[in-house]
């Protein structure tokens, strides 16, 4: 969470109340009001349009937007980010039309709401919302700079750029020297942490004025008169409909995109309650119809007065709504004092906005995602071209990479033992089919190949190219092993089964399947081993050889594992272990043989000694299963199995104890025989002194576990307790 020393949890959020209002709300809305009030004034400067604009739609937008709106801190109002759609709709339709304009976006934005496609909006690439407001920002630092120099600014960045050396050289004095006042306050002010108390954007125009009053400069006065009086009502935009209804589109999405990527990271910034997004478009529609409807600039969420409002404190939406009514007591109370402010100052505190927009820390930040030219493609184009054909520009670019990328694929030749392997992984296109090509022309005709498919999509003219090889590698005398371990791609097309164009049911991945359920109809019984074995080389090897060449020479279990010979038994599969965890012994019945028992039987034995002295292991675990065939061998005394029988006397005193326990009610005779097995091998492994010493000692812990085949669940089977599941891991 960002936000400072002002974070707050989100249950101090919801305490709320009168109290709360007056202790962190009301001193915050001040705050934001104090910068609205001057950004307000230069964006309406910025953006052509009257004074008292900008004031409208930061009132409409405090008020309107911050009562209905999805977040409980952003806090909206004219943005920056619109200055140039706005002036050029004034350039074309006059102000009264562009008026309209933004009412009637205001209207699809609260329809766009209704329907709730709010969420599509953060489908946009943050690239070109960055290059966008980068580009912005360069087209109103020309624009302004030219103010502050004493001059106008020209009709394109181009021809501000082209004019700047003649008004350099014939610029006003005053104006010159108003404009580095305002910015050298507004860098220094930030730095002294005392005077933060003071917005610097307030500081600088104040200071500012002051200092042209007391000097006696030639400035170029703010022009208030009349306030919201002069306010002229919105009317139709005459001309091209085709025209006016793209502008009507432009200025809603623009403005709604703006405003849900400042509530997005809006919730970055506290710990409150998470917005609404379709909420805050709708409010944002609201917004913009008032504010249109009154004579003011469009609404959209600004991320510098909602950065503001949450690093004062604001606790819930009330921050917003107060500074949206201060901004209208101040408007109509304070005409006079604001018409003190020079033209000069808002223009270079605009200047100073204009180059903080280029963030380069933003293109930073894309660099390690590979989307730094859509950024600087787009802020060229807004500034060289214009905003509308920028964006659509960056989004095009965007689109170019983000197909690039999903259409990338990467092939691999290898040769080892006169046998070659060729691993294709990504999405196979026809933009992959030239590398594809290349690639299998390396391959010798006649050679046996065993190809890897790890792709999430096949086109048709890579099936054609891939299969056209196989049948003429296979017409030469090669083998082709096809193996593809996402997605039957190659197999359905092959097989003339209907692929779907999205994706095809994706396969299960196999390492821990049966072979009969991997095994093509082709692929003999008999040759599981090989099969399994090159699947091994193919897949598996390659990541496990580092960590085995470390365990190569000495191996540290932690643990003696005692169980089944059972198939169905995988002690890595539901123990989650890996090399070099467990040291397994395995035989019929997971039986410990006691010490010193006749007929002697030294392997078990063995495997305990050389376990707890040699390797020192801490745990000894004798893990048991439902349905064990040595266990309902006991219950029936085999026939004709004579070392099984004589190998069962070592499961006699399982079944004397499993005869002297009251039978239970939850399950058959032979799962409770084969967990009263496993509990009585514990006691059998203590009468092996070295054990019995151990556990005496602390050194040595005695676990029994206990494997349900049919609900493939495992179970501790603690000694004097009953059945009990092992515990889950906690999620989060």
């Amino acid at each position: 969470m960002t936000g400072g020393n002002t974070a707050v949890t989100q249950s101090s959020f919801r305490r709320g109340g009168l109290a709360s209002v007056l202790r962190y709300d009301v001193p915050a809305s001040l705050v934001v009001f104090l910068v609205a009030v001057p950004l307000s004034l230069g964006i309406s400067v910025a953006s052509g349009a009257p004074l008292a604009a900008g004031l409208v739609a930061a009132v409409v937008g405090g008020i309107v937007a911050g009562a209905l709106g999805g977040s409980v801190v952003q806090v909206s109002g004219p943005a920056a980010g619109l200055s140039l759609v706005v002036a050029e709709l004034v350039h074309v339709y006059g102000w009264r039309a562009t008026c309209m304009i933004t009412l009637m976006a205001g209207a699809l934005q609260l329809l766009l709401g209704v329907f709730r496609v709010a969420r599509a909006a953060l489908g946009v690439s943050p690239a070109v919302v960055h290059g966008m407001l980068a580009g912005v920002g360069v087209v109103i630092a020309l624009a302004q700079l030219h103010i502050v120099l004493g001059g106008q600014p020209q009709s394109s960045a181009l021809e501000n750029l082209l004019e700047l050396p003649e008004q350099i050289i014939n610029n006003h004095a005053h104006g010159v020297l108003t404009g580095v006042l305002t910015i050298v306050v507004l860098l220094v002010w930030t730095r002294l942490p005392k005077l933060k108390v003071v917005p610097a954007p307030l500081a600088a125009l104040v200071i500012a004025s002051l200092s042209a009053v007391a000097l006696g400069w030639d400035l170029t006065a703010v022009d208030l008169t009349g306030g919201f009086g002069s306010i002229e009502s919105p009317i139709l935009p005459s001309g091209d409909w085709h025209a006016v209804v793209g502008a009507v589109v432009l200025v809603a999405v623009l403005a709604g995109v703006e405003s849900l990527l400042t509530c997005v990271a809006a919730d970055r910034m506290h710990d409150g309650p998470r917005a609404d997004l379709d909420r805050e478009l709708t409010a944002q529609g609201a917004a913009n119809l008032i504010s249109g409807a009154l004579g003011g600039l469009p609404v959209s969420g600004v991320v510098v007065r909602t950065t503001t409002n949450v690093k004062a404190g604001a606790r819930s939406r009330w921050s917003t709504v107060l500074h949206g009514f201060w901004v209208l007591l101040a408007a109509l109370a304070l005409a006079p004092v604001i018409g003190l402010i020079p033209l000069e100052a808002l223009a270079a505190l605009l200047l100073f906005i204009g180059v903080k927009m280029v963030n380069l820390g933003n293109a930073k930040n894309l660099s390690g995602h590979g989307e730094m030219p859509i950024y600087f493609v787009t802020m060229g184009a807004v500034v060289v071209i214009g905003l509308a054909e920028g964006i659509v520009i960056g989004l095009g670019l965007a689109a170019i990479i983000s197909l690039r990328r999903l259409t990338r694929v990467s092939v691999e030749v290898q040769q080892h033992a006169g046998r070659w392997r060729v691993v294709v992984t990504g999405s196979l296109t026809f933009l992959g089919v030239p590398r594809l090509s290349e690639a299998l022309r390396t391959i010798p005709p006649g050679a046996p190949v065993d190809l890897d498919l790890h792709v999430d999509f096949m086109d048709h003219a890579a099936f054609e190219t891939l299969h056209a090889w196989r049948l003429e590698q296979e017409r030469t005398g090669g083998s082709i092993d096809i193996d593809e371990l996402h997605d039957n791609w190659y197999g359905a097309a092959a097989s003339g089964t209907r692929v779907f164009p999205a994706k095809s049911p994706p396969q299960l991945d196999r390492w821990y399947l049966p072979w009969a359920y991997r095994r093509r109809a082709a692929d003999p019984i008999s040759e599981d081993l090989t099969i399994g074995t090159r699947e091994y080389h193919r897949r598996t090897a390659p990541l496990v050889q580092p960590l085995l060449t470390r365990l190569a020479r000495k191996q540290t279990p932690s643990h003696l594992f005692i169980t089944c010979a059972d198939s169905r038994i995988v002690p890595s599969l539901f123990t989650s272990s890996g090399p070099g965890d467990l040291f397994t012994v395995r035989n019929i019945g997971n039986l410990v043989p006691r010490y010193g028992s006749a007929p002697a039987d030294d392997s078990v034995a063995a495997a305990v000694e050389y376990a707890v002295q040699a390797l020192e292991v801490r745990t000894i675990t004798v893990c048991g299963h439902s349905g064990c065939g040595a266990m309902a061998a006991l219950l029936e005394e085999p026939q004709g199995l004579p070392s099984v029988r004589r190998w069962l006397r070592h499961g006699h005193e399982s079944l004397a104890r499993f005869v002297a326990e009251s039978p239970g009610e939850e399950s058959g005779p032979l799962d409770r025989l084969c967990r009263t097995n496993v509990l009585q091998q514990l006691q059998n492994l203590r009468t092996y002194p070295m054990v019995a010493e151990l556990e005496r000692a602390g050194k040595l812990e005695l676990t029994a576990m206990y494997f349900d085949i049919g609900t493939a669940r495992v179970h501790a089977l603690p000694e004097e307790e009953p059945l009990s599941p092992v515990p889950e891991p906690r999620s989060g």
